[in-house]
């Protein structure tokens, strides 16, 4: 697991590196993209529940098409569960400030020691958001997420996630 572990963490830096140069001349926004930081609740449809923190760097760059961006993430519980993951969002723009994100991913998981055992170390996360855009360009959201080794596995027990998010513009970091 370390070997995958350490594949991971060096795919995920590379996806990074490629897109945030580019980020910035992505379109004639304002921002070049946006660091996520979520607070929910984990396995909220069974039994297994703890608080589930996340962080996801969402560049500003079209893929493919417009609207199609990539993420990466770090997820956690207070249990010890870990998933790191990078995929693909879709950013529906219902009205300026108003914003339905569905996004899919892939990545490692670490099921920790009192946390749900999903079965495999590759786990796939679906989630749809609903954003709200603010005065000053961050984003306050609400998603719903499920987890899952899709098959992989003997067994797939899969969780669910409900979140409450907060968006940054990467500018707006910078002092």
């Amino acid at each position: 697991m370390k070997t995958n572990t350490k594949h991971l963490i060096t795919a995920l830096s590379a996806l990074t590196l490629a897109f945030a140069p580019s980020a910035a001349k992505a379109d004639n926004t304002t921002h070049s993209g946006f660091l996520g930081l979520s607070l929910g609740y984990y396995d909220i449809l069974d039994d297994q529940d703890g608080v589930d923190i996340r962080a996801e760097y969402r560049p500003h760059t079209d893929i493919i098409f417009k609207g199609l961006k990539p993420w990466i993430g770090l997820e956690s519980t207070f249990k010890g569960t870990l998933w790191a993951g990078a995929g693909l969002l879709y950013e529906l723009n219902l009205t300026p400030r108003w914003h339905i994100i569905p996004s899919f991913g892939a990545g490692l998981y670490h099921a920790g020691t009192r946390d749900l055992n999903l079965d495999n170390t590759i786990q796939f996360r679906s989630q749809i958001e609903i954003a709200h855009t603010l005065e000053n360009d961050s984003r306050i959201s609400l998603s719903f997420s499920h987890m899952s080794n899709a098959g992989l596995g003997n067994h797939n027990p899969g969780t669910e996630v409900l979140s409450l998010g907060w968006q940054i513009p990467i500018n707006k970091l910078k002092p």
